[in-house]
């Protein structure tokens, strides 16, 4: 009987001590699980962060290709091509083809004072003009130049200020075909060049004329 006592007293004791331990690590298993849940939750929202850093990082250097592309012609790395059918080489230019200039003119961002090679040098009449270009951009006032081969059965040269002209040169977008006026012109001697700046940087750019134009040091 005694034996028997002792045994009850002994399960009681160990039954006692089981439920004291299951009691103890209910609430640190339920921690735990809640922490996993709480880590996966910051897991997936740290991802839907980086997603959305990752957009926005594609939307900053999509907006900075654009801001980059452009839509002058003192676009980087932009060729202007053969000269037009037709036009005359000059017989005397101050500048000769290879010469190094620098130009003094401000037609777009970073020409002035950028140097630049002689490629062509022509006699012709160049023309400042006003036009609204073909590809639906806003009306240019005083571009400077086109001569007088890029124009649409253009007559005799030089065409007085206020002819109403169509252009065919392809120098800068919607140029082409575009409906212009004549602002005024000049007989100087106009050259291509290319163009070798900090800022801007093209060949065979049409058109600089000599007073644009100063040897370079």
């Amino acid at each position: 009987m005694k034996k028997s006592a002792q045994m009850m007293r002994l399960t009681a004791v160990a039954a006692a001590i089981g439920l004291a331990l299951a009691g103890c690590s209910a609430p640190n298993d339920e921690a735990q699980e809640s922490g996993g849940m709480t880590t996966e939750t910051a897991a997936s929202e740290s991802a839907h962060d980086g997603d959305r850093s990752d957009r926005a990082g594609m939307k900053h250097e999509d907006s900075g290709s654009d801001e980059e592309s452009g839509g002058h012609e003192g676009m980087n790395n932009m060729d202007g091509g053969a000269p037009p059918k037709g036009i005359e080489k000059a017989a005397d230019p101050k500048f000769e083809i290879g010469d190094d200039v620098v130009l003094t003119a401000d037609h777009m961002p970073g020409m002035k004072n950028a140097p630049a090679k002689v490629t062509g040098a022509f006699d012709t009449t160049a023309y400042e003009i006003s036009y609204t270009p073909t590809d639906g951009g806003e009306p240019v006032k005083n571009h400077k130049w086109v001569v007088h081969e890029e124009l649409e059965n253009p007559g005799q040269a030089p065409l007085k200020e206020g002819t109403e002209i169509t252009v065919n040169a392809d120098h800068m977008p919607g140029l082409k075909g575009a409906k212009a006026t004549i602002d005024s012109s000049t007989d100087e001697t106009v050259y291509m060049v290319d163009v070798n700046g900090k800022d801007m940087s093209m060949t065979n750019h049409k058109w600089m004329v000599e007073s644009e134009m100063k040897p370079a040091k």
